[in-house]
């Protein structure tokens, strides 16, 4: 593996490997127990010279032991080297072949041992690091049930077709991205999203492969084929993240290639020169030591190992950050700016209040809303529908859109209305009408029989850990700005519930653009938003972050980085992340660094000898493979405590009227037609749906 960082194609080599090849234990690798019988042959060789016994039982272990230590690294080096490639491999086996014409048998020996346990632990740890991503793959279940001639059937995974009915029961997994077509339950999305709170599934909502059904059986209509599900393209996007080379990483490698061959004219300076003053003997063994002290691989390794670790560690935590650029550029981030609708909000209208005329009860505003609303799919119309408690509503008949206005209709045999204010006048109500809209809220009015009933107030809520999301990113110095297109109270009352005052509204996209481009003044800039419509943002700043991106093709190619689930502190989270990455690539960087600028003079002048500079070199790689899996560590992205209450409401809607295909009977207010359905309300928090 160490060839990889220098040149030769083992690291692509690795990652085309599957899942089942990484090695489940660190015994189980095998350069690592070469290495061990190397290492027991070079003991006993040391034993029996020790002993006194005869030279030849000595000099035959040795060679043993150099035998089994080279067969790690010198078959891929000349493979390397047919191709036109030179790599730290070459180094070693010129200067172990050295060793062996001058009769240091031991030294050569000592040297294969060292640079095959480096070997092993590197191949180890990246094995790892991508076989825990790939092991993702492993989450769908080795068979599925699918519904067919009202029978449930067995099947493979990849036998899935668009289209299917899958059943899935209690405590299985989902095989394949689908929707829900029939039952209610919840579902354990952590894996994806790295979210701990079950999400609640019913009819109409998108499930993900690899997730846990916890209770209630659920038909779903299969939406991707095992190859093309959310999950295989995760993986698939991750493993194209890994070779996206930051500026770090460019550095090491610009520096690295070139200097292998700047290595053997080195060594062969060394000895050509040395041998003009003094013993050719002694000079050739010191640039054979140079050969070893100059590899760069713990140089070149400094950065990858960090990099894939950290990646893949943030995908399982629900954060897809998309290559070693994407680390470096969130890590450097001194300045957020927040989109409002899907960011700081969940673009999810629900009514907030509902204000009634005098003598007019609230639940008959909301009925006679819901029954102009009945066959709407505005998100408005879900937010009223998903307000009415269990009234049975009678929906409305000539029910008519009367554009950039509301709804027309009859209700009960009398003319109703609803609408925003202009349209409908809201006399008494006029006062509470600019309250609410002042609290940053879309108010439609009720009018029935010529008669005005109440005023509902609708907004899409902040999210409840937005307030804590902006606190987190501000502890770490970072300054958070909002930006949305809205006007400009609504926006006011959106920053200030989530802690934000410095506060851009009634943008346009281009707008966005040109404010991101003006803070980075102030630093590098991250912007966050749904990566459809914010998409001259993100591509403009230095990290465009895209928010629940999960199920989104166009959201996570859009953006450097996609939290996969809902939860604005994963944001925080993935800025500390990014952070302590960066750091530990920037240790490794220096500490490597320093290492080769110490060996090279110390071989050259011959202070330190092979088997000190082997052992100096291989420890050196060592801890730079150790320091860079820090990098895989989850303890910047922790389970965060839920602060969602989810509640759903019914309303059974009954329609006096006749279906759009000409049968009477009655139909949904949004799903397949059935006698009667049950409206359910999208989560929402606090009290909502009982505010007065």
């Amino acid at each position: 593996m160490a060839d990889a960082c220098c040149g030769t194609d083992s690291r692509a080599t690795a990652q085309t490997t599957g899942a089942s090849d990484a090695p489940a234990a660190v015994w189980q690798v095998r350069e690592l127990q070469a290495a061990a019988v190397a290492g027991v042959l070079l003991l006993a060789s040391l034993l029996v010279s020790g002993a006194r016994l005869s030279g030849v039982w000595a000099t035959s272990l040795e060679l043993a032991a150099l035998a089994v230590g080279a067969a790690t690294f010198v078959p891929g080096t000349l493979r390397a080297l047919l191709r036109g490639r030179l790599g730290v491999g070459l180094l070693m086996t010129i200067a172990a072949v050295g060793a062996v014409a001058l009769g240091e048998f031991g030294e050569a020996a000592a040297l294969a041992f060292l640079f095959s346990i480096a070997e092993g632990l590197e191949g180890y740890a990246v094995a790892r690091t991508q076989h825990g991503l790939r092991a993702l793959l492993d989450l769908v279940p080795p068979t599925a049930t699918v519904l067919r001639d009202g029978a449930g059937t067995e099947v493979a995974p990849a036998d899935l077709r668009v289209g299917d009915a899958l059943l899935v029961r209690p405590g299985e997994r989902v095989a394949t991205d689908g929707v829900v077509v029939a039952g209610r339950g919840a579902l354990d999305t952590s894996v994806v999203t790295g979210e701990s709170v079950p999400a609640e599934v019913g009819p109409g909502s998108e499930v993900f492969a690899g997730t846990v059904n916890g209770a209630g059986v659920l038909e779903i209509r299969v939406t991707a084929t095992a190859e093309d599900n959310s999950l295989a393209r995760l993986v698939h996007i991750v493993h194209e993240a890994q070779e996206r080379l930051g500026s770090s990483q460019r550095l090491a490698e610009r520096f690295a290639r070139p200097l292998v061959p700047g290595v053997l004219v080195l060594a062969a300076l060394v000895a050509a020169l040395g041998s003009l003053f003094d013993d050719p003997g002694v000079w050739l063994e010191r640039a054979l030591v140079v050969l070893v002290a100059a590899a760069p691989c713990a140089f070149a390794l400094s950065v990858p190992v960090a990099v894939v670790a950290a990646i893949g560690a943030a995908s399982k935590a629900g954060v897809l950050i998309k290559g070693g650029a994407a680390v470096e550029a969130l890590g450097r981030v001194k300045v957020v700016a927040l989109d409002k609708t899907g960011t700081l909000t969940r673009n999810e209208p629900a009514v907030i209040e509902v204000t009634t005329a005098p003598g007019v009860d609230r639940r008959q505003v909301l009925a006679v809303a819901a029954a102009l609303e009945a066959r709407s799919e505005h998100p408005l119309a879900s937010a009223v529908l998903a307000a009415v408690d269990t009234t049975t509503v009678t929906a409305g008949s000539d029910v008519e859109a009367v554009p950039g206005n509301g709804l027309r209709g009859t209700v009960h045999g009398r003319e109703a209305r609803l609408g925003k204010p202009g349209f409908i006048g809201p006399g008494v109500l006029t006062d509470e009408a600019t309250r609410l809209q002042d609290a940053g809220a879309t108010v439609v009015l009720v009018e029935h029989d010529a008669t005005l009933l109440g005023a509902i107030a609708v907004r899409d809520e902040v999210r409840p850990e937005a307030a804590e999301a902006v606190a987190m990113l501000k502890r770490q110095g970072v300054a958070v700005v909002m930006l949305t297109g809205d006007n400009s109270r609504t926006a006011a009352a959106i920053a200030a519930a989530a802690g934000i005052t410095d506060v851009r509204a009634e943008l346009l996209p281009q707008d966005k653009a040109r404010i991101v481009t003006e803070l980075k003044a102030l630093g590098p800039v991250a912007m966050v938003g749904d990566g459809i419509n914010d998409a001259p943002a993100l591509a403009t700043a230095d990290a465009g972050v895209a928010m629940a991106a999960m199920g989104s093709d166009v959201a996570v190619e859009a953006a450097d980085v996609a939290l996969m689930g809902e939860d604005l502190r994963r944001l925080s989270d993935a800025v500390a992340h990014t952070r302590a990455a960066r750091l530990i690539f920037t240790q490794n960087l220096l500490m490597s660094g320093a290492i080769l600028a110490a060996l090279v003079p110390l071989a050259a002048t011959g202070v330190l000898g092979l088997a000190a500079v082997v052992a100096t070199h291989e420890l050196a790689e060592v801890l730079v493979i150790g320091n860079g899996i820090r990098a895989g560590r989850k303890r910047h992205l922790p389970h965060h405590a839920p602060l969602r209450t989810t509640h759903r409401a019914t309303a059974t809607v009954r329609v006096p009227a006749r279906v759009p295909d000409g049968v009477p009977g009655r139909v949904p207010a949004r799903g397949p037609d059935r006698a009667a359905v049950h409206v359910a309300a999208k989560a929402c928090t606090g009290d909502c749906c009982q505010r007065q």
